[in-house]
Protein backbone atom coordinates (compact mmCIF):
# COMPACT_ATOMS: atom_id res chain seq x y z
CA UNK A 1 0.00 0.00 0.00
CA UNK A 2 1.42 3.45 -1.11
CA UNK A 3 1.67 6.65 1.00
CA UNK A 4 -1.24 8.17 -0.55
CA UNK A 5 -3.07 4.89 -0.05
CA UNK A 6 -2.70 5.04 3.41
CA UNK A 7 -3.40 8.98 4.19
CA UNK A 8 -6.55 8.53 2.64
CA UNK A 9 -7.17 5.21 5.08
CA UNK A 10 -5.57 7.53 8.37
CA UNK A 11 -8.54 10.42 6.98
CA UNK A 12 -11.34 7.35 7.45
CA UNK A 13 -10.49 6.56 10.60
CA UNK A 14 -9.68 10.63 11.71
CA UNK A 15 -13.58 10.78 10.27
CA UNK A 16 -15.19 7.59 12.84
CA UNK A 17 -13.25 9.25 15.48
CA UNK A 18 -14.18 12.95 15.33
CA UNK A 19 -17.94 11.10 14.93
CA UNK A 20 -17.17 9.27 18.04
CA UNK A 21 -15.73 12.56 19.72
CA UNK A 22 -19.06 14.38 18.91
CA UNK A 23 -21.28 11.29 20.41
CA UNK A 24 -18.87 11.21 23.32
CA UNK A 25 -19.37 15.05 24.25
CA UNK A 26 -22.94 14.72 24.30
CA UNK A 27 -22.57 13.77 28.45
CA UNK A 28 -20.34 15.15 31.13
CA UNK A 29 -19.24 11.47 32.22
CA UNK A 30 -17.88 11.05 28.26
CA UNK A 31 -16.86 13.98 27.49
CA UNK A 32 -13.38 13.61 28.48
CA UNK A 33 -13.05 10.13 26.02
CA UNK A 34 -14.72 12.20 23.52
CA UNK A 35 -12.29 15.25 23.95
CA UNK A 36 -9.25 12.37 23.87
CA UNK A 37 -10.70 10.84 20.54
CA UNK A 38 -11.19 14.21 18.69
CA UNK A 39 -7.20 14.91 19.50
CA UNK A 40 -6.29 11.42 18.18
CA UNK A 41 -8.53 11.98 15.03
CA UNK A 42 -6.66 15.50 14.12
CA UNK A 43 -3.64 13.79 15.08
CA UNK A 44 -4.02 11.47 12.38
CA UNK A 45 -5.47 13.90 10.04
CA UNK A 46 -2.45 15.93 10.51
CA UNK A 47 -0.04 13.39 10.26
CA UNK A 48 -1.68 12.43 6.86
CA UNK A 49 -2.26 15.85 5.36
CA UNK A 50 2.02 16.36 5.44
CA UNK A 51 2.68 13.23 4.15
CA UNK A 52 0.20 13.69 1.16
CA UNK A 53 2.14 17.37 0.69
CA UNK A 54 5.05 15.76 0.79
CA UNK A 55 4.35 13.11 -1.91
CA UNK A 56 2.89 16.00 -3.59
CA UNK A 57 6.22 17.89 -4.18
CA UNK A 58 8.58 14.64 -4.29
CA UNK A 59 11.10 16.19 -6.01
CA UNK A 60 14.73 17.32 -4.20
CA UNK A 61 14.25 21.14 -2.95
CA UNK A 62 10.81 20.96 -3.73
CA UNK A 63 9.74 18.35 -0.80
CA UNK A 64 12.28 20.05 1.14
CA UNK A 65 10.87 23.45 1.04
CA UNK A 66 7.50 21.97 1.71
CA UNK A 67 8.97 19.99 4.78
CA UNK A 68 10.69 22.96 5.92
CA UNK A 69 7.39 25.25 5.91
CA UNK A 70 5.56 22.48 7.75
CA UNK A 71 7.78 22.36 10.21
CA UNK A 72 7.71 26.27 10.44
CA UNK A 73 4.11 26.47 10.83
CA UNK A 74 3.84 23.22 13.22
CA UNK A 75 5.82 25.32 15.39
CA UNK A 76 4.10 28.00 15.64
CA UNK A 77 1.19 26.63 15.97
CA UNK A 78 2.38 24.34 19.09
CA UNK A 79 3.83 27.25 20.56
CA UNK A 80 1.07 29.31 20.46
CA UNK A 81 -2.06 26.96 21.19
CA UNK A 82 0.06 25.59 24.38
CA UNK A 83 0.82 28.45 25.57
CA UNK A 84 -2.78 29.92 25.54
CA UNK A 85 -4.09 26.39 26.66
CA UNK A 86 -1.82 27.12 29.95
CA UNK A 87 -2.64 30.84 30.14
CA UNK A 88 -6.35 31.49 29.58
CA UNK A 89 -8.86 31.71 32.52
CA UNK A 90 -11.76 29.77 31.93
CA UNK A 91 -13.98 33.08 31.92
CA UNK A 92 -11.74 33.66 28.62
CA UNK A 93 -13.01 30.79 26.95
CA UNK A 94 -15.50 32.24 25.03
CA UNK A 95 -14.04 35.03 23.63
CA UNK A 96 -10.73 32.45 22.87
CA UNK A 97 -13.70 30.47 21.05
CA UNK A 98 -14.96 33.53 19.03
CA UNK A 99 -11.45 34.78 17.80
CA UNK A 100 -10.37 31.19 16.81
CA UNK A 101 -13.90 31.04 14.54
CA UNK A 102 -12.26 34.10 12.83
CA UNK A 103 -8.84 31.83 12.18
CA UNK A 104 -11.65 29.18 10.52
CA UNK A 105 -13.04 32.05 8.34
CA UNK A 106 -9.87 33.54 7.65
CA UNK A 107 -8.50 30.43 6.00
CA UNK A 108 -11.58 29.99 4.40
CA UNK A 109 -11.16 33.21 2.73
CA UNK A 110 -7.49 32.90 1.74
CA UNK A 111 -7.76 29.47 0.39
CA UNK A 112 -10.44 30.53 -1.84
CA UNK A 113 -8.13 33.37 -3.27
CA UNK A 114 -5.57 30.70 -3.88
CA UNK A 115 -7.96 28.30 -5.32
CA UNK A 116 -9.18 30.55 -7.96
CA UNK A 117 -5.51 31.60 -8.86
CA UNK A 118 -3.78 28.61 -9.14
CA UNK A 119 -6.64 26.38 -10.80
CA UNK A 120 -8.79 26.20 -13.51
CA UNK A 121 -11.70 28.37 -13.74
CA UNK A 122 -15.02 25.46 -13.84
CA UNK A 123 -17.91 26.70 -13.18
CA UNK A 124 -18.32 24.59 -9.86
CA UNK A 125 -15.39 25.30 -8.97
CA UNK A 126 -16.00 28.86 -9.32
CA UNK A 127 -19.11 28.90 -7.62
CA UNK A 128 -17.55 26.60 -4.82
CA UNK A 129 -14.83 29.63 -4.24
CA UNK A 130 -17.54 31.84 -3.56
CA UNK A 131 -19.25 30.19 -1.53
CA UNK A 132 -16.08 29.40 0.71
CA UNK A 133 -14.97 33.33 0.75
CA UNK A 134 -18.40 34.59 0.84
CA UNK A 135 -19.15 32.16 4.22
CA UNK A 136 -15.48 32.57 5.59
CA UNK A 137 -15.98 36.39 5.62
CA UNK A 138 -18.49 36.72 7.24
CA UNK A 139 -17.29 34.23 9.67
CA UNK A 140 -14.29 36.10 10.03
CA UNK A 141 -15.17 40.03 10.71
CA UNK A 142 -18.27 38.24 12.95
CA UNK A 143 -16.52 36.30 15.22
CA UNK A 144 -13.60 39.23 15.56
CA UNK A 145 -17.14 41.49 16.71
CA UNK A 146 -18.40 38.71 19.02
CA UNK A 147 -14.40 38.54 20.55
CA UNK A 148 -14.26 42.09 21.15
CA UNK A 149 -18.08 42.06 22.92
CA UNK A 150 -17.01 38.95 25.42
CA UNK A 151 -13.36 40.95 26.07
CA UNK A 152 -15.52 43.81 27.18
CA UNK A 153 -13.43 45.91 24.11
CA UNK A 154 -16.64 47.72 22.69
CA UNK A 155 -19.71 47.74 24.29
CA UNK A 156 -21.86 45.04 24.46
CA UNK A 157 -25.07 46.66 23.59
CA UNK A 158 -26.93 46.02 20.27
CA UNK A 159 -26.03 48.29 17.18
CA UNK A 160 -29.07 50.06 16.13
CA UNK A 161 -28.65 51.56 12.51
CA UNK A 162 -31.62 52.78 10.94
CA UNK A 163 -32.95 49.86 8.60
CA UNK A 164 -30.43 47.71 9.19
CA UNK A 165 -32.65 44.68 8.39
CA UNK A 166 -32.65 46.30 4.58
CA UNK A 167 -28.42 46.90 5.15
CA UNK A 168 -28.50 42.65 5.90
CA UNK A 169 -30.86 41.76 2.78
CA UNK A 170 -29.12 44.01 0.57
CA UNK A 171 -25.81 43.19 1.06
CA UNK A 172 -26.66 39.79 0.39
CA UNK A 173 -28.32 40.39 -2.50
CA UNK A 174 -25.57 42.78 -4.39
CA UNK A 175 -23.32 39.81 -3.16
CA UNK A 176 -25.21 37.21 -4.73
CA UNK A 177 -25.05 39.15 -7.93
CA UNK A 178 -21.21 39.40 -7.70
CA UNK A 179 -21.41 36.05 -7.56
CA UNK A 180 -23.20 35.52 -10.68
CA UNK A 181 -20.82 38.03 -12.38
CA UNK A 182 -18.18 36.07 -11.27
CA UNK A 183 -19.37 32.86 -12.57
CA UNK A 184 -20.04 34.02 -16.02
CA UNK A 185 -16.86 36.47 -16.14
CA UNK A 186 -14.40 34.86 -13.71
CA UNK A 187 -12.21 37.60 -12.80
CA UNK A 188 -10.84 39.22 -9.15
CA UNK A 189 -12.58 42.22 -9.67
CA UNK A 190 -15.94 40.57 -8.32
CA UNK A 191 -14.26 38.40 -5.93
CA UNK A 192 -13.26 41.20 -3.96
CA UNK A 193 -16.30 43.53 -4.53
CA UNK A 194 -17.89 40.44 -2.34
CA UNK A 195 -15.73 39.41 -0.09
CA UNK A 196 -15.51 43.10 1.16
CA UNK A 197 -19.06 43.52 1.49
CA UNK A 198 -18.71 39.90 2.90
CA UNK A 199 -16.71 41.85 5.21
CA UNK A 200 -19.29 44.28 6.26
CA UNK A 201 -22.08 41.71 6.53
CA UNK A 202 -20.27 39.57 9.10
CA UNK A 203 -19.47 43.04 10.96
CA UNK A 204 -23.12 44.19 10.81
CA UNK A 205 -24.95 41.19 11.76
CA UNK A 206 -23.11 40.57 15.28
CA UNK A 207 -23.26 44.11 15.71
CA UNK A 208 -26.33 44.22 15.99
CA UNK A 209 -26.93 41.74 18.58
CA UNK A 210 -26.84 42.44 22.23
CA UNK A 211 -24.75 41.35 25.23
CA UNK A 212 -27.02 38.79 26.29
CA UNK A 213 -27.67 36.80 23.42
CA UNK A 214 -23.98 36.48 22.83
CA UNK A 215 -23.82 32.67 24.17
CA UNK A 216 -26.03 31.93 20.85
CA UNK A 217 -24.16 33.79 18.08
CA UNK A 218 -20.57 32.02 19.62
CA UNK A 219 -22.54 28.53 19.19
CA UNK A 220 -24.18 29.97 15.60
CA UNK A 221 -20.19 31.35 14.26
CA UNK A 222 -19.10 27.93 15.24
CA UNK A 223 -21.66 26.91 12.62
CA UNK A 224 -20.63 29.17 10.04
CA UNK A 225 -16.81 28.23 10.94
CA UNK A 226 -18.16 24.53 10.07
CA UNK A 227 -19.54 25.47 6.59
CA UNK A 228 -16.62 27.56 5.75
CA UNK A 229 -14.12 24.60 6.39
CA UNK A 230 -16.22 22.21 4.52
CA UNK A 231 -16.34 25.05 1.38
CA UNK A 232 -12.59 24.85 1.67
CA UNK A 233 -12.63 21.11 1.42
CA UNK A 234 -14.13 21.31 -1.80
CA UNK A 235 -11.75 23.64 -3.07
CA UNK A 236 -8.93 21.59 -1.96
CA UNK A 237 -11.12 18.37 -2.70
CA UNK A 238 -9.87 17.40 0.76
CA UNK A 239 -12.68 14.93 2.12
CA UNK A 240 -11.60 14.87 5.38
CA UNK A 241 -12.02 19.02 5.48
CA UNK A 242 -15.31 18.50 4.06
CA UNK A 243 -16.47 15.39 6.53
CA UNK A 244 -15.19 17.26 9.15
CA UNK A 245 -16.73 20.94 8.42
CA UNK A 246 -19.85 19.53 7.77
CA UNK A 247 -20.11 17.81 11.09
CA UNK A 248 -18.85 21.35 13.28
CA UNK A 249 -21.73 23.23 10.94
CA UNK A 250 -24.48 21.16 11.53
CA UNK A 251 -23.78 20.61 15.30
CA UNK A 252 -23.14 24.34 15.78
CA UNK A 253 -26.29 24.70 13.89
CA UNK A 254 -28.53 21.85 16.27
CA UNK A 255 -26.78 23.53 19.48
CA UNK A 256 -27.91 26.97 18.14
CA UNK A 257 -31.57 25.88 17.79
CA UNK A 258 -31.69 23.81 20.92
CA UNK A 259 -30.24 27.36 22.61
CA UNK A 260 -32.53 29.44 20.71
CA UNK A 261 -35.99 27.45 21.97
CA UNK A 262 -34.54 27.64 25.31
CA UNK A 263 -34.47 31.70 24.94
CA UNK A 264 -37.27 31.81 23.32
CA UNK A 265 -35.73 33.35 19.94
CA UNK A 266 -36.75 32.88 16.48
CA UNK A 267 -33.53 30.50 14.58
CA UNK A 268 -33.99 32.58 11.36
CA UNK A 269 -33.32 35.76 13.27
CA UNK A 270 -30.34 34.53 15.06
CA UNK A 271 -28.92 33.82 10.79
CA UNK A 272 -29.65 37.39 9.98
CA UNK A 273 -28.97 39.47 13.00
CA UNK A 274 -32.35 40.60 14.06
CA UNK A 275 -32.47 39.50 17.58
CA UNK A 276 -31.28 41.16 20.97
CA UNK A 277 -31.75 44.45 19.83
CA UNK A 278 -33.68 45.67 23.27
CA UNK A 279 -36.67 48.25 23.52
CA UNK A 280 -36.68 51.70 24.01
CA UNK A 281 -37.33 50.90 27.83
CA UNK A 282 -34.00 49.48 28.51
CA UNK A 283 -32.45 52.09 29.98
CA UNK A 284 -34.96 52.71 32.03
CA UNK A 285 -35.08 49.10 33.07
CA UNK A 286 -31.65 49.89 34.69
CA UNK A 287 -32.58 51.76 37.42
CA UNK A 288 -32.77 50.92 40.81
CA UNK A 289 -36.78 49.62 41.36
CA UNK A 290 -37.00 49.73 45.38
CA UNK A 291 -35.32 48.76 48.58
CA UNK A 292 -33.07 45.58 49.02
CA UNK A 293 -32.51 43.46 52.21
CA UNK A 294 -28.94 42.52 53.01
CA UNK A 295 -27.83 39.43 55.02
CA UNK A 296 -24.26 38.18 56.37
CA UNK A 297 -22.57 34.59 55.71
CA UNK A 298 -23.49 33.74 59.16
CA UNK A 299 -27.24 34.29 58.45
CA UNK A 300 -26.49 32.32 55.08
CA UNK A 301 -25.45 29.37 57.13
CA UNK A 302 -27.73 28.91 59.80
CA UNK A 303 -30.62 28.97 57.12
CA UNK A 304 -28.68 26.55 54.56
CA UNK A 305 -28.55 24.50 58.12
CA UNK A 306 -31.97 24.39 58.65
CA UNK A 307 -32.74 24.13 55.38
CA UNK A 308 -34.08 20.39 53.88
CA UNK A 309 -33.74 21.74 50.30
CA UNK A 310 -31.14 23.82 48.60
CA UNK A 311 -30.77 24.94 44.97
CA UNK A 312 -27.47 26.83 43.20
CA UNK A 313 -28.16 28.75 40.37
CA UNK A 314 -24.95 29.65 39.18
CA UNK A 315 -23.60 32.23 36.51
CA UNK A 316 -20.86 34.32 34.86
CA UNK A 317 -20.21 35.72 37.82
CA UNK A 318 -18.92 32.20 39.67
CA UNK A 319 -16.56 32.07 36.85
CA UNK A 320 -14.83 35.30 37.51
CA UNK A 321 -14.84 34.67 41.02
CA UNK A 322 -13.37 31.24 40.76
CA UNK A 323 -15.97 30.05 42.80
CA UNK A 324 -16.98 26.57 42.06
CA UNK A 325 -14.31 24.92 44.52
CA UNK A 326 -15.67 26.42 47.59
CA UNK A 327 -19.36 25.85 46.30
CA UNK A 328 -18.74 22.02 45.74
CA UNK A 329 -17.09 22.13 49.41
CA UNK A 330 -20.19 24.07 50.79
CA UNK A 331 -22.20 21.51 48.65
CA UNK A 332 -19.73 18.41 50.45
CA UNK A 333 -20.63 19.94 53.57
CA UNK A 334 -24.35 20.00 53.16
CA UNK A 335 -24.95 16.85 51.86
CA UNK A 336 -22.78 15.73 55.21
CA UNK A 337 -25.44 16.94 56.71
CA UNK A 338 -28.24 15.73 55.28
CA UNK A 339 -29.24 18.74 53.03
CA UNK A 340 -31.02 17.94 49.60
CA UNK A 341 -28.63 19.95 47.52
CA UNK A 342 -29.09 20.76 43.43
CA UNK A 343 -28.05 22.87 40.77
CA UNK A 344 -30.07 24.37 38.56
CA UNK A 345 -28.03 25.40 35.18
CA UNK A 346 -29.60 27.70 32.61
CA UNK A 347 -28.54 26.70 28.98
CA UNK A 348 -27.17 30.09 28.17
CA UNK A 349 -25.78 30.74 31.93
CA UNK A 350 -22.48 32.19 31.33
CA UNK A 351 -21.35 33.18 28.02
CA UNK A 352 -20.43 30.65 26.62
CA UNK A 353 -23.07 26.97 25.34
CA UNK A 354 -21.94 24.92 29.02
CA UNK A 355 -19.82 27.09 30.46
CA UNK A 356 -21.24 26.28 34.13
CA UNK A 357 -21.54 22.70 33.58
CA UNK A 358 -17.70 22.49 32.93
CA UNK A 359 -16.78 24.58 35.57
CA UNK A 360 -18.72 22.35 38.05
CA UNK A 361 -17.31 19.43 36.57
CA UNK A 362 -13.80 21.28 37.13
CA UNK A 363 -14.66 21.41 41.09
CA UNK A 364 -15.52 17.75 41.22
CA UNK A 365 -19.41 18.41 41.63
CA UNK A 366 -21.26 15.38 40.85
CA UNK A 367 -22.84 15.18 37.52
CA UNK A 368 -26.64 13.51 39.07
CA UNK A 369 -27.16 16.34 41.32
CA UNK A 370 -26.48 19.46 37.87
CA UNK A 371 -29.59 19.81 36.37
CA UNK A 372 -30.79 21.67 33.77
CA UNK A 373 -33.51 24.85 33.40
CA UNK A 374 -36.59 22.50 32.50
CA UNK A 375 -35.68 19.89 35.28
CA UNK A 376 -35.69 22.51 38.40
CA UNK A 377 -38.21 24.81 37.95
CA UNK A 378 -41.11 22.86 39.03
CA UNK A 379 -39.20 21.93 42.36
CA UNK A 380 -38.44 25.51 42.92
CA UNK A 381 -42.04 26.31 44.65
CA UNK A 382 -40.91 23.35 46.97
CA UNK A 383 -37.30 24.10 47.61
CA UNK A 384 -36.26 26.30 50.95
CA UNK A 385 -33.05 28.17 49.63
CA UNK A 386 -32.28 29.35 46.68
CA UNK A 387 -28.42 30.68 45.96
CA UNK A 388 -28.05 32.64 43.22
CA UNK A 389 -24.03 32.97 42.86
CA UNK A 390 -23.33 35.29 40.06
CA UNK A 391 -26.64 34.83 37.56
CA UNK A 392 -28.41 37.85 36.89
CA UNK A 393 -30.20 37.91 33.89
CA UNK A 394 -31.25 34.08 33.50
CA UNK A 395 -32.87 34.04 36.51
CA UNK A 396 -34.85 38.10 35.58
CA UNK A 397 -38.22 37.91 36.05
CA UNK A 398 -38.73 40.98 33.84
CA UNK A 399 -38.90 37.89 31.32
CA UNK A 400 -41.89 37.30 31.80
CA UNK A 401 -43.65 40.14 34.12
CA UNK A 402 -42.27 42.84 31.59
CA UNK A 403 -43.13 42.86 27.45
CA UNK A 404 -41.04 45.60 26.82
CA UNK A 405 -37.89 43.96 28.70
CA UNK A 406 -34.76 43.31 25.98
CA UNK A 407 -35.10 40.00 27.60
CA UNK A 408 -38.77 39.47 27.12
CA UNK A 409 -39.99 36.01 26.67
CA UNK A 410 -36.66 34.62 27.73
CA UNK A 411 -37.51 31.68 29.94
CA UNK A 412 -35.19 31.52 33.14
CA UNK A 413 -34.89 29.93 36.16
CA UNK A 414 -37.77 30.88 38.59
CA UNK A 415 -36.13 31.24 42.09
CA UNK A 416 -38.11 33.76 43.05
CA UNK A 417 -40.69 30.86 44.02
CA UNK A 418 -38.76 29.38 46.16
CA UNK A 419 -38.91 30.17 49.90
CA UNK A 420 -35.86 32.66 49.96
CA UNK A 421 -33.35 33.62 47.79
CA UNK A 422 -29.64 34.70 48.72
CA UNK A 423 -28.11 36.67 45.70
CA UNK A 424 -24.31 36.74 45.55
CA UNK A 425 -23.54 39.83 43.87
CA UNK A 426 -20.72 42.34 44.04
CA UNK A 427 -23.18 45.45 43.85
CA UNK A 428 -26.75 46.31 42.61
CA UNK A 429 -25.32 46.86 39.15
CA UNK A 430 -27.35 45.52 36.10
CA UNK A 431 -26.12 42.23 34.21
CA UNK A 432 -24.65 41.35 30.92
CA UNK A 433 -27.49 42.02 28.90
CA UNK A 434 -27.80 45.94 30.68
CA UNK A 435 -31.18 45.25 32.30
CA UNK A 436 -32.27 45.55 36.04
CA UNK A 437 -33.74 42.84 37.96
CA UNK A 438 -36.81 43.15 39.57
CA UNK A 439 -35.55 39.94 41.63
CA UNK A 440 -33.32 41.78 44.16
CA UNK A 441 -35.75 43.74 45.33
CA UNK A 442 -38.44 41.40 46.28
CA UNK A 443 -39.34 40.75 50.34
CA UNK A 444 -38.06 36.85 49.75
CA UNK A 445 -34.85 38.08 48.35
CA UNK A 446 -31.93 39.03 50.47
CA UNK A 447 -28.66 40.26 48.94
CA UNK A 448 -24.62 38.82 50.21
CA UNK A 449 -22.41 41.67 48.59
CA UNK A 450 -18.36 40.64 47.82
CA UNK A 451 -16.54 38.53 46.46
CA UNK A 452 -18.31 35.37 45.45
CA UNK A 453 -15.33 33.03 46.52
CA UNK A 454 -14.78 34.84 49.26
CA UNK A 455 -18.91 34.51 50.47
CA UNK A 456 -18.88 31.66 50.22
CA UNK A 457 -15.61 30.42 51.74
CA UNK A 458 -17.30 32.54 54.97
CA UNK A 459 -20.26 30.34 54.91
CA UNK A 460 -18.42 27.18 54.81
CA UNK A 461 -16.17 28.83 58.02
CA UNK A 462 -19.74 29.52 59.63
CA UNK A 463 -21.03 25.78 58.90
Amino acid sequence: MNLVAIAQVSYLVAAVLFILSLAGLSKQTTARRGNLLGMIGMGLALAATIVLALDISVGGRGMLVTAILIAVVLLIGISVGTWRARTVEMTQMPELIAILHSFVGLAAVLVGFNSFLLEGHGAVHLIEVFLGVFIGAITFTGSIVAYLKLAAKIPSRALMLPGKHVINVALVVVSLGLGGWFVVAPNLAPLLLMTLLALALGWHLVASIGGGDMPVVVSMLNSYSGWAAAAAGFMLGNDLLIVTGALVGSSGAILSYIMCKAMNRSFISVILGGFGEGTSSASSSAVEQGEHTETSADEVAAELLAAKSVVITPGYGMAVAKAQYPVADLVSKLRERGVDVRFGVHPVAGRLPGHMNVLLAEAKVPYDVVLEMDEINDDLPETDVVLVIGANDTVNPAAQDDPDSPIAGMPVLEVWNAGHVVVFKRSMAVGYAGVQNPLFFRENTSMLFGDAKERVEDIVKAL
